[in-house]
C-alpha cells in the first residue's frame, strides 16, 4: 500500500506536489526539505523551489532546512472562528488589494482577518514599510516578508484579542504619515457608515485614515449588516472599497444618495446570493428581496469595477 502511495506521489505534477506539501505542513505544522525529497523523489533544488513558491503564496513560512505552518500565528491573534468565515471572499479581496501596493510604499494596516490575508499577499513586494497595531500581522511580516520593515504601534494590548490600542497608540499615529492605509470594519450600515464595537479601536482606525494619502477599505459582503457601537468613517472617507460582491446594490445606492466619490471594486460580481431572502438595509428601513434570480441578474450586468463620482456643483 505504501509503495503504491509513494508511486502516485512520484508521478505528481508540480501543482499537485505543492498542494500535498502545503497539506502536510498544515497537518504536522512543519516539514523538512529531506522529507519532500523522499516523499516525491525530487532533488533538494526542486524541494526548495516548491517551498519558496508556497511561501510566496502565503501558504507556509520557510525555516532553516524546511518550512513551518503559519497557523500558529493566526491562532494566537484570532482565538475565535473569524478566520474560518467567508474564507474565499477574504482571499479574493486580499489578492486584489495587494495589486495596489507598489515597491517602496509605506502602509498602515488595520487589525483584522482580511487585512491579515492581505499581508500574506505581499511576499513579492520590495522595500515596503508596514505600520500596524496587530500582533499577528507584525509577526507574519517579520518572519515571512524579508523585504519589509515593520513598525508595531505601542499602546495597551487588548486582552484576548492580540492587538494594541489606547492613548499611546493614538499619539504614535499623530507623528506617522503613510502612502496608503488598508482598513477593516466590523460592519457597514447604510445611513450610518462603518462601525466597530470597541471605542479605542475606532480611534486607531480614524488615525490611520487621517494620516494616509490613499485609503482602502477591505470588506466582504457579510459586513453589510446592522451597525455596531461606534462609527469611525463614512464611505466618502475612502478612495477605494474592495469587496467580493455588492449584494443588492446596497453600496452603489449609498454612494448615489451621499454623492460620494469612492471606487468600489468587486472581486466576484457574479457571486450568487448566500440566502434566498436578503435584507436590504437603508435609511428608508428594510426591504425583503424575494426575487433571488433578479438580484443575481443585476450583479452579472455590473462590471467588477465602478466609479461613483461626486456631482459637480454640490457641497
Amino acid at each position: 500500500m505504501q509503495g503504491r502511495k509513494a508511486g502516485r506521489r512520484n508521478k505528481a505534477s508540480m501543482d499537485e506536489r505543492r498542494a500535498l506539501i502545503a497539506e502536510e505542513v498544515n497537518r504536522s505544522l512543519s516539514i523538512q526539505v529531506s522529507d519532500i525529497c523522499e516523499m516525491f523523489n525530487v532533488s533538494e533544488v526542486t524541494a526548495r523551489g516548491d517551498l519558496a513558491a508556497l511561501e510566496k503564496m502565503g501558504r507556509l513560512r520557510r525555516t532553516h532546512g524546511g518550512a513551518a505552518s503559519i497557523s500558529r500565528v493566526i491562532t494566537v491573534s484570532y482565538p475565535d472562528q473569524r478566520m474560518n468565515s467567508n474564507v474565499e471572499a477574504k482571499l479574493s479581496i486580499a489578492r486584489r488589494a495587494a495589486e495596489f501596493v507598489a515597491d517602496g510604499d509605506s502602509l498602515f494596516v488595520d487589525t483584522g482577518t482580511t487585512t491579515l490575508e492581505f499581508i500574506k499577499c505581499l511576499c513579492d513586494k520590495r522595500e515596503i514599510t508596514i505600520v500596524t497595531n496587530d500582533l499577528a500581522i507584525a509577526m507574519f511580516a517579520d518572519s515571512s516578508l524579508p523585504n519589509a520593515d515593520v513598525l508595531l504601534l505601542g499602546g495597551v494590548l487588548r486582552k484576548n484579542h492580540r492587538y494594541i490600542t489606547g492613548t499611546l497608540t493614538k499619539r504614535n499615529l499623530e507623528s506617522i504619515f503613510a502612502d496608503k492605509a488598508f482598513l477593516a470594519t466590523d460592519s457597514f450600515t447604510p445611513g450610518r457608515g462603518f462601525t466597530t464595537e470597541y471605542m479605542a479601536n475606532a480611534d486607531t482606525k480614524y488615525g490611520m485614515i487621517a494620516h494616509a494619502t490613499k485609503r482602502f477599505m477591505l470588506m466582504d459582503s457579510s459586513k453589510v449588516r446592522p451597525s455596531c457601537f461606534l462609527k469611525f468613517a463614512d464611505l466618502d472617507d475612502f478612495d477605494f472599497l474592495v469587496t467580493d460582491c455588492d449584494r443588492n446594490g446596497v453600496l452603489r445606492r449609498e454612494c448615489e444618495h451621499g454623492d460620494c466619490s469612492v471606487e468600489i471594486i468587486e472581486t466576484s460580481p457574479d457571486m450568487p446570493l448566500a440566502h434566498d431572502l436578503m435584507r436590504d438595509l437603508d435609511e428608508r428601513g428594510t426591504r425583503c428581496v424575494e426575487d433571488r434570480g433578479a438580484d443575481v441578474g443585476d450583479l452579472r450586468t455590473r462590471t467588477a469595477q465602478t466609479r461613483y463620482a461626486r456631482h459637480e456643483g454640490t457641497d
